[in-house]
C-alpha cells in the first residue's frame, strides 16, 4: 500500500494508484496541489500548518523551529488511523490558550510582558520548565506566562486566527507540518491531470479554504460587511481564477472594475490574507497574499485562508482552483419568492416578503449584505409578479465584450436580475436605454449577416450615435437591427427567451430581466 495525505488526511492506497482515483468528483477544470516528501524535508519555510480539533491555523515562526516542535513536525496518524494528540488544549480563556504540558530547557524571567493578538508564546506553568506549554494569544494582554527572558514568543498567528477563538475543553492540536512555498516548488506543481501516479508520502491540496473577516459562529462583526460582499460575489462559482502570479501574491480579475470602497483600518496583509482591491486599475480584483508585505489603503482585507495555501503558493497565472469562503453569499435577488423562503430555512434566517399573492420574484432584499442579514438572522424582500420578468439568453461565445458591457450597465453582473427602463415600443420594435458610464467603449462585435432573425436582443455600437441603446424586434429583418440601426451599427448579444410579454410593458417602466444560461 501506499501512503499519502489528501487535504492534511492520511490515507493509504493501493500501488499504482493515480490522482484520479482518489479524487473522482473533482471539476477537471481545477488545479489540485501535488507536493512530493522531498519538499517537505529540502523547504526552508517559516510557516507551520497547526492541524486542531477545532480547524487549522498556520503560523509564522520567528525563528528556528523550537527543540520541543521538531518531533512532532509532519507527525503522521497512528496506524489505527485514528488522529494522533500531539497537545491537549489544558485551559483557555478570553486572553489567551495553552497547550501541554512538556518538558523544555527554557529559563523562565519571572516577568509579565505584553503579548499581541496572535502570539504564539512558549511558557511554562508555576515555572516550572518541565510543565511547559505552547500558549496562544487571542487578545492584546500583558501577563507573565512562565516565558523566558525577552516574553518567549516564537511564532505568530497569520492564518486562521478564528479558531483559537473557538477553542474549548477537549481540544487538541493532532498534526504538524511545514508549509510549502514558492521557491520550494521544484517538485511541487499544480495540475488538472488525472494520470498522475500516486508516490508514498506525497501531500495533494484539492482546494482554499477561508474565512471571511468578521466571521464567526457566535458573533458577526459588519464593519467590512460590502467588501466582504464583493469576495463572495467574486466566488460565488466556488473557483479562484488566477489571472496573475506574483512574487507575493496571485489574484483574480473576475470582478475587476467593480466599484469597491475601502472599509476597516489598514491591516499587513500576510501570508493566507485575502484582500479586494479599492482603488486602481485593478480595482475589485481579489487577492490572495502568498508572503508577508504591509498593509495599503488601497486594499480592504476580507478573508484569511485556513486550509490550503500550498495550492496559492503554486498555482500560475491562467490556473482555476477550488475556493470556498464561509460563510457562503445568501443573495435571494433574482430567486423565485418560494425558493428563498426554503433558502433562508435552511440557514435560520426569518424572510418577510412585501407581497406573497402568486408566483413571484425578488427584486431587492435589506440588509444587502451576507453578514448583515446573518448578523440580524432576518431579511426583507422586494417582489413582483414572475410575469414582469422577462428571461434573456446571451451570446458570450459570439459577443463576450458586448455581453459584458450589458451585464454591466443592467446589473446581472453583481445579481442574478438586471434592470433597465424601456424607452419605447412602436411597431415590432422594443428599445431601452439603460445607463452607460461615460468612457465605456462598444466596439463593432457580432454584426448581423443576411438577416436577423425575431426575437434577437442588440446592442448599439460606438460607430452610431446612439450607442448603448439596446433593441429587441420580435420579427425577422433583413435591412435593420433589433435597435432599428443598419446591420454595421448593430452587435447581437443574445434573445428574448419571453418576447410575448414585452407587449405588456409600458413605456418609461423599469423593465426586470434574469439570464437563462444553457
Amino acid at each position: 500500500m501506499t501512503e499519502i495525505r489528501l487535504n492534511g488526511e492520511r490515507l493509504e492506497v493501493p500501488e499504482g494508484a493515480q490522482l484520479g482515483d482518489i479524487i473522482p468528483g473533482h471539476p477537471p477544470e481545477c488545479s489540485v496541489a501535488v507536493i512530493r516528501p522531498a519538499d517537505k524535508i529540502s523547504a526552508v519555510t517559516r510557516n507551520i500548518r497547526v492541524a486542531t480539533t477545532a480547524g487549522e491555523i498556520i503560523i509564522e515562526l520567528t525563528g528556528d523551529i523550537p527543540s520541543f516542535l521538531q518531533d512532532k513536525i509532519s507527525a503522521g496518524a497512528p496506524d489505527n488511523g485514528t488522529h494522533p494528540e500531539l497537545l491537549i488544549l489544558k485551559w483557555a480563556d478570553r486572553q489567551a490558550a495553552s497547550f501541554g504540558p512538556f518538558p523544555t530547557n527554557i529559563v523562565p524571567e519571572r516577568s509579565p510582558h505584553r503579548y499581541a493578538r496572535g502570539d504564539v508564546i512558549l511558557g511554562c506553568g508555576g515555572y516550572d520548565r518541565e510543565k511547559s506549554f505552547l500558549l496562544f494569544s487571542i487578545t492584546t494582554h500583558i501577563a507573565d506566562h512562565g516565558a523566558a527572558k525577552g516574553g518567549g514568543i516564537v511564532g505568530r498567528v497569520v492564518s486562521g486566527m478564528s479558531v483559537p477563538e473557538e477553542w474549548k475543553p477537549k481540544d487538541a492540536i493532532t498534526a504538524m507540518e511545514r508549509i510549502i512555498q514558492s521557491a520550494d516548488a521544484s517538485n511541487a506543481f499544480a495540475t488538472t491531470k488525472q494520470d498522475v501516479l500516486l508516490e508514498d508520502g506525497m501531500s495533494i491540496i484539492t482546494h482554499v479554504q477561508a474565512r471571511a473577516t468578521g466571521y464567526r459562529d457566535e458573533t458577526i462583526d459588519i464593519t467590512r460587511a460590502q467588501s466582504v460582499e464583493h469576495l463572495l460575489l467574486t466566488n460565488r462559482t466556488g473557483r479562484y481564477h488566477v489571472s496573475l502570479d506574483a512574487s507575493t501574491h496571485i489574484r483574480d480579475d473576475h470582478m475587476r472594475e467593480s466599484e469597491v470602497f475601502y472599509e476597516g483600518e489598514p491591516h499587513s496583509r500576510f501570508d493566507g490574507t485575502v484582500t479586494v482591491r479599492v482603488s486602481g486599475k485593478n480595482r475589485g480584483s481579489a487577492y490572495i497574499y502568498t508572503d508577508d508585505i504591509a498593509g495599503s489603503p488601497n486594499h480592504t482585507v476580507v478573508a484569511s485562508v485556513e486550509h490550503g495555501i500550498e495550492l496559492a503558493h503554486i498555482a500560475n497565472a491562467g490556473d482555476t482552483f477550488l475556493f470556498n469562503v464561509e460563510p457562503a453569499q445568501f443573495d435571494v435577488r433574482g430567486m423565485a419568492l418560494s425558493d428563498a423562503k426554503m433558502s433562508a430555512e435552511n440557514r435560520g434566517i426569518t424572510l418577510v416578503s412585501d407581497d406573497e399573492i402568486g408566483d413571484r420574484v425578488i427584486i431587492s432584499q435589506t440588509p444587502e449584505t451576507t453578514l448583515e442579514v446573518l448578523a440580524e438572522k432576518k431579511v426583507s424582500v422586494t417582489t413582483i409578479p414572475i410575469s414582469h420578468v422577462i428571461s434573456v439568453e446571451l451570446f458570450d461565445s459570439d459577443a463576450p465584450l458586448s455581453c459584458y458591457t450589458f451585464r454591466s450597465i443592467t446589473g446581472l453582473r453583481w445579481h442574478d436580475i438586471g434592470e433597465m427602463p424601456l424607452l419605447i415600443h412602436f411597431d415590432d420594435v422594443s428599445l431601452f436605454q439603460p445607463q452607460i458610464k461615460k468612457g465605456t467603449n462598444i466596439n463593432i462585435e457580432n454584426t448581423p449577416k443576411g438577416s436577423v432573425p425575431a426575437n434577437m436582443l442588440a446592442i448599439t455600437n460606438d460607430s452610431r450615435k446612439s450607442a448603448g441603446l439596446i433593441g429587441c424586434r420580435t420579427t425577422e429583418n433583413d435591412e435593420y437591427g433589433p435597435t432599428s440601426e443598419p446591420f454595421e451599427g448593430t452587435n447581437i448579444i443574445g434573445r428574448v427567451c419571453e418576447p410575448e410579454k414585452l407587449s405588456a410593458l409600458k413605456e418609461g417602466s423599469i423593465v426586470y430581466i434574469r439570464e437563462v444560461k444553457n
